[in-house]
């Protein structure tokens, strides 16, 4: 299992499921990351935290917890 977490940086990867549950799975829902849609991987942070992404033809801010819930292919 990939996650969006280890997704490179310059790479497109389609989700395939969405883990978590709760508030946490909503809140990732309502930011237009919904199974199918492709995700490109921008920017990360030099730490890690926050990685830029282009969703949906918006440019988008994702926590590395919030990526790791993301199964991407």
């Amino acid at each position: 299992m990939k996650t969006l977490k280890q997704a490179k940086i310059g790479e497109t990867a389609t989700v395939v499921k969405l883990h978590g549950q709760g508030a946490l799975k909503r809140r990732i829902m309502d930011m237009g990351i919904t199974k199918g849609v492709e995700i490109y991987v921008r920017k990360v942070a030099p730490l890690g935290d926050p990685i830029e992404v282009t969703v949906r033809g918006y440019e988008l801010s994702i926590r590395k917890d919030e990526a790791e819930n993301i199964e991407v292919a």
